[in-house]
């Protein structure tokens, strides 16, 4: 069996693509919490505890890279906003392989290519480019046709759901168009 790192980036985001994995039998999967993205603070830490819950109860190991590094995103992030994802994938994918590399893991990748609000050519361009960079296979597997799964099974879990992809911006913006219909 080959061994999967799974960058993921919360537990709702992670159930439907590790049930996939999992029951095609192929990979043995190890999670990889590492996203100093997240604002506020308490909504990284709900997210990362509902994904400690998941692992435990499903037996999943979980690497955590538990830094909150919030300035310094924001520092990456000022004044180049519009390229804030681009950044953040790649910082986020960056470490995910480089773990990938230092534990011989067999390829890494993403639960950002589960989510429909992601930009999944970028985050797929970015893993395959660090694949060659550290030397370590980016998995690739559109994993958008299991979001109705995946919501179903966080729901019927009791699964905190974020309503935001996760830094100040997104946060921001699910509540730009109340602000701009003034």
């Amino acid at each position: 069996m080959n061994k999967l790192l799974v960058h993921i980036c919360c537990g709702p985001c992670f159930i439907a693509p590790h049930t996939m994995l999992r029951d095609e039998g192929d990979w043995d999967v190890t999670g990889y919490w590492f996203n100093p993205n997240i604002h506020p603070v308490t909504e990284y830490q709900r997210r990362l505890d509902t994904l400690r819950e998941y692992a435990a109860a499903e037996d999943v190991p979980l690497i955590e890279r538990d830094d909150y590094a919030l300035d310094e995103f924001l520092r990456q992030a000022a004044f180049r906003e519009s390229e804030r994802c681009r950044m953040c994938y790649y910082d986020r994918l960056r470490a995910t392989a480089i773990v990938a590399k230092r534990g011989n893991f067999d390829a890494f990748t993403s639960t950002l290519l589960y989510s429909r609000h992601q930009e999944h050519e970028l985050i797929r361009a970015i893993g395959e480019s660090l694949a060659d960079e550290v030397g370590v296979p980016f998995f690739y597997r559109d994993f958008r046709p299991l979001w109705g799964e995946g919501i179903r099974l966080s729901k019927e879990r009791g699964m905190y759901r974020q309503p935001y992809c996760g830094c100040i911006y997104s946060e921001r913006d699910r509540y730009r168009p109340l602000t701009t219909k003034r």
